[in-house]
């Protein structure tokens, strides 16, 4: 376990994975990087097509593209992960509801530099708070909006790379809730060990997967899995080395498509009906 705490010396960084211009936090924590940016015009940031980078491969990747980028350029003691429309909040949820649709009032409840500092005196790795599905596993969501096949193959290459890790896997995959989003807070020696192993399993999925009948859509699935097998990552973690997880309230900057979202996920269920879009 790590034991040093997070001291006001120690450099922060959390990367803020967004491909067009939106208003950001004013805060010295968040480091706001375009990904997918190999090719486009420039938005004023960072971007994900410098130094070592997989940018090309956004469409599939989705914000790992910026998250690569960090792991093998960003300097740093402790790194994490958020969206422009997707943060960490230690506001309640009265406090968000005031708020309401302003993104200035908004974005005064995203976590700021001194709780993240706070938070991580008392915890090695920041999570979001669980998505629970209910009447779904982890699994029978993903087949059901997705292709099982993408899991089922995930699976064999953690079989042969990372067998230690099964045993959670099956678990996670149990599970009818799970962090997901790709969102993160944790030192920079659990973030690269992450990374390593991450990339490793997507980079090797990668070769194995057919997307030739797959829609645009359905081709981000190394985004998408990788949201799941983060579940795997950290529970193994866990039981091995006893880090100390804490979760955190997330919020939208914009208002989510909640109708439509349940819609599409019953008829996913219920009609084997894919996901086709966003919510």
């Amino acid at each position: 376990m790590i034991e040093e705490p997070c001291h006001m010396f120690q450099n922060i960084k959390i990367i803020v994975a967004l491909h067009k211009k939106y208003d950001l936090p004013d805060d010295p924590v968040y480091c706001p990087i375009h990904v997918g940016a190999a090719g486009k015009e420039r938005i004023g940031c960072l971007s994900d097509d410098s130094g070592d980078n997989i940018s090309l491969k956004n469409a599939g990747f989705c914000e790992l593209t910026g998250l690569y980028w960090a792991w093998k350029n960003l300097e740093c003691d402790y790194l994490g992960l958020v969206h422009y429309r997707r943060y960490f909040t230690v506001c309640s949820r009265f406090e968000l509801w005031r708020a309401g649709k302003s993104k200035k009032a908004k974005l005064n409840c995203v976590l700021s530099d001194a709780e993240v500092r706070s938070i991580l005196e008392h915890c090695d790795i920041v999570v979001p708070g669980k998505r629970r599905y209910y009447i779904e596993t982890l699994y029978s969501h993903y087949s059901h909006s997705h292709y099982h096949e993408h899991l089922d193959v995930t699976r064999d290459i953690i079989a042969e790379k990372y067998p230690k890790y099964l045993p959670a896997f099956d678990k996670v995959m149990k599970q009818s809730y799970g962090h997901m989003f790709n969102m993160f807070i944790m030192s920079r020696q659990l973030s690269d060990k992450y990374c390593e192993w991450l990339f490793d399993i997507l980079f090797e999925l990668e070769k194995r997967i057919d997307l030739s009948d797959i829609s645009a859509f359905q081709s981000r699935l190394y985004g998408r899995v990788s949201e799941i097998i983060f579940n795997v990552w950290l529970t193994y973690q866990v039981e091995k080395h006893a880090y100390r997880v804490q979760e955190t309230r997330f919020f939208y900057m914009e208002p989510v498509k909640w109708r439509k979202k349940i819609s599409a996920f019953l008829k996913a269920k219920f009609l084997h009906k894919k996901y086709e879009s966003g919510f």
